[in-house]
């Protein structure tokens, strides 16, 4: 600093880093995002992967997805397709067996409720 102790001014701007590739921002179509929703709403697709083969970012078609939810253009998962929960009162130490696609899964009836959802969780991830 002068010895003054006067205030300088620096007039900065703003620039892309010369590090950072400088490429336009894509537009994508209405048609093309509809696509690509559609395509995560299939039995088992995994939306990441979608993204990423489509060279976009997960979370960039997860809002595309939820904003064509919200609007009512797309629906999700159907109710039968949903994992749900029952009630299970046992009458003895028995078992009980889960078929989830082709995997069965055996538990005792007296199995944690909460422990039994991680399970299911990772059968369906699997």
């Amino acid at each position: 600093m002068p010895d003054d102790r006067s205030f300088q001014v620096l007039e900065v701007v703003p620039s892309r880093l010369e590090v950072s590739p400088e490429r336009p921002r894509r537009r994508w179509s209405t048609q093309a995002k509809m696509a690509l929703v559609e395509e995560t709403l299939e039995p088992g697709a995994n939306v990441s992967v979608i993204a990423r083969q489509a060279g976009i970012s997960p979370a960039q078609l997860f809002g595309w997805r939820r904003k064509a939810m919200q609007a009512g253009v797309v629906q999700g998962e159907r109710h039968e397709q949903r994992l749900g929960f029952v009630e299970v009162t046992p009458t003895s130490a028995s078992m009980i067996e889960i078929v989830v696609a082709d995997v069965v899964v055996r538990v005792a009836a007296d199995i944690d409720q909460n422990h039994l959802i991680k399970v299911l969780r990772a059968v369906r991830q699997a």
